[in-house]
């Protein structure tokens, strides 16, 4: 395990609302490259939350006033920056009320954490050289920034206070797991939620699975809104005569193929209702004008955010390639152009005609490079990067398997980003851990049922089996 040094408090500012919340924004620097002392320096961007208290008579000692336990949420994605503490209230007031402060971080590259774009990318150089600084995005070097900032942060705690608690949601679980691997000393306990990475699976065994999981998501969205098989056909129709596409607001293009992305909502709680409001408001747009309005193609544009967070594109196959010798190849795109139901995936053109046309899940395609403009700027880096077999190792079976870090997690049966079984055969691998499995809860759960899901996690680690 390397030796990863405190990251550099940039900036610290703090605001309280009496009686409820102190939010600070915390500003670090940390390397881009911890094996390189001379690599440049990127900034991390973090909010942490404290119960604002206002007691009567202040502790004597403050250092159990002052030194509250952290807990780092750990979003999914990759590629998103965490939400603020007021979009996701009932998960901050559940952690302040278990004891902790909250950490809300953006990862390397997101958000406000010196965030990817085409611009400053270009200013890299080469598509090469744009590659190799995009290396240094994924889990293996966001946990390194985690423990930077949790010397940073806990450098005056007192001994037995420094480690802290994760909670890791979706992609944050397989970070969590990373970190497990690597520091697992900084670490008290870790609570997961659809996050138990398919840690022995290639890219490719990945999306077979979940291609099989979309099936079944879109067999149960054609039940529910039967209506809807008219209204897409109409609508693929459409775009299908404006050949080369049709131009969106902020400049990328709507194509059958990008259309056809948007069942990576299908494995959310809402999914379908979010997604048939989107058809039935294009279905209209027809109806009434013969085309899309611009308030229309902007509600389309944004259900897809990858020009914003980019990194979700560009290094999504890679968090499955977790040692040398593992390149992606757009695993994706190839096994989807084995499988009929998704052969537009491969050639726009080849929809089935006598059944309703199937939406991909969370998958990736070259073809968003070219309908996206931002995107579209970083194509010839992301194709090397598919291609690219070196990366390092994500994951430490070895470790995992003498674990002592109580681990918690929530798994669903009905997953199409996770899949279950890969998901229990992790559980098997990683030693401390409980599992609470449910068919009745979808992928976005944490955020759809909060107290629900925190509830059975903490139950795990509050109740005893003997």
């Amino acid at each position: 395990m390397d030796s990863i040094p405190a990251a550099r408090l940039v900036s610290c500012e703090s605001n309280a609302t009496p009686g409820r919340w102190r939010v600070s924004r915390l500003v670090f620097e940390v390397p881009i490259n911890y094996a390189d002392e001379r690599s440049e320096s990127i900034r991390l961007f973090a909010r942490s939350v404290l119960r604002d208290e206002r007691p009567i008579v202040r502790p004597h000692d403050q250092t159990e006033f002052d030194q509250v336990p952290y807990l780092v949420f750990l979003q999914g994605g990759p590629g998103f920056g965490c939400p603020d503490p007021q979009s996701i209230s009932s998960l901050t007031n559940y952690v302040l009320n278990r004891g902790y402060q909250l950490l809300l971080l953006d990862y390397r590259g997101t958000g406000l954490s010196t965030p990817v774009n085409a611009r400053h990318l270009r200013s890299l150089g080469s598509p090469q050289d744009q590659a190799n600084y995009l290396k240094f995005f994924r889990a293996d070097n966001i946990v390194r920034d985690c423990e930077a900032v949790r010397k940073c942060l806990t450098e005056n705690y007192a001994e037995g206070r420094k480690m802290w608690s994760l909670l890791g949601q979706s992609y944050g679980g397989f970070v969590s797991l990373t970190y497990l691997s690597k520091y697992p000393h900084g670490l008290r306990e870790v609570f997961l939620t659809g996050g138990l990475a398919p840690i022995k699976r290639t890219a490719e065994e990945v999306y077979r699975a979940t291609y099989k999981k979309a099936i079944e998501r879109n067999e149960a969205y054609y039940r529910k809104f039967p209506m809807d098989v008219a209204r897409i056909r109409k609508i693929l129709n459409y775009i299908q005569k404006r050949e080369g596409g049709i131009s969106l607001p902020a400049g990328g293009l709507l194509t059958v193929q990008r259309f056809l992305t948007l069942g990576m909502a299908f494995g959310f709680h809402g999914g379908f209702d979010t997604v048939n409001s989107t058809i039935f408001r294009m279905s209209s747009d027809l109806d009434q004008f013969g085309f899309f309005t611009r308030a229309t193609l902007r509600a389309v544009e944004e259900d897809t955010p990858f020009d914003s967070n980019p990194i979700y594109a560009i290094l999504h196959e890679s968090v499955y390639c977790t040692k040398k010798g593992e390149a992606s190849n757009w695993a994706a795109a190839r096994v989807g152009a084995e499988l009929p139901l998704f052969g537009w995936t491969k050639d726009e053109d080849n929809l089935l005609p006598v059944t309703p046309p199937f939406f991909s899940g969370e998958m990736i395609f070259p073809f968003h490079f070219e309908t996206h403009p931002e995107l579209k700027e970083m194509r010839e880096a992301a194709n090397i990067l598919a291609s690219f077999d070196g990366w390092d190792e994500l994951y430490n079976e070895e470790q995992l398997r003498v674990n002592v870090v109580p681990v918690y997690a929530a798994s669903y049966v009905d997953d199409i980003y996770v899949d279950f079984e890969f998901a229990r055969e992790t559980a098997k691998i990683v030693r401390k851990i409980k599992v609470y499995e449910t068919n009745v809860l979808y992928h976005n759960a944490l955020k759809a049922k909060t107290e629900e899901v925190l509830d059975h996690l903490f139950a795990l680690r509050d109740d005893s089996l003997d």
